[in-house]
């Protein structure tokens, strides 16, 4: 699980091939407009299904805000700017567990690029290989990292492969038909 304090502390900024990145906890009171303006881009939207207004994504934060939540909800700064959002959760103790063979500490990773000058241009890619590695070193006793996106996502499902991760089954999830991305600790890093 994310440190006991992840919903107040930031990870410490890496360096990525696409600049200066770190992951900062959400701050509803800072990011709400910014990350309702994000659900409503219609790329995103396709495949989050959050558009509406600043109480749809309030009511989507919520549950990860509160405590004992096992998933916890950050903003992806590049370079100064906020350009994503991740959720990284125990993939173990989610719903998802139902629907592949989970191992203790797995760790999921949900994500969008909320900027569309960012698209298309790899930094999806690089922003993966960094978050994993930032997984993998704050979180020691997670052997895996696991993501699910749906399978008709083919550049969030491209930015996996090419992040290191491969495809270990398709999903019938209730939401989605998802393609399991899988990437073990032992695989080794892809080079940018």
């Amino acid at each position: 699980m994310p440190p006991a304090d992840a919903h107040t502390r930031p990870w410490a900024p890496v360096d990525t091939p696409v600049g200066p990145f770190q992951l900062v906890p959400v701050d509803p009171e800072r990011d709400l407009a910014t990350l309702t303006r994000w659900m409503n881009d219609p790329v995103v939207a396709a495949f989050w299904e959050l558009a509406g207004d600043e109480s749809v994504t309030a009511a989507h934060l919520a549950p990860q805000l509160a405590d004992g939540s096992h998933s916890t909800p950050w903003i992806g700064v590049l370079s100064g700017t906020p350009v994503s959002y991740w959720e990284l959760y125990r993939a173990d103790l989610d719903p998802l567990a139902r629907h592949y063979p989970a191992r203790p500490h797995d760790m999921g990773i949900h994500l969008l690029i909320g900027e569309e000058r960012h698209r298309g241009r790899g930094t999806g890619t690089a922003l993966l290989r960094a978050v994993t590695a930032l997984v993998l070193d704050h979180v020691p006793r997670c052997t895996r990292v696991v993501a699910e996106p749906d399978v008709r996502n083919a550049p969030s499902v491209s930015a996996f492969r090419r992040a290191g991760f491969r495809l270990s089954a398709e999903l019938d999830l209730p939401e989605k038909r998802a393609a399991l991305m899988v990437r073990d600790r032992t695989t080794p890093h892809p080079r940018p």
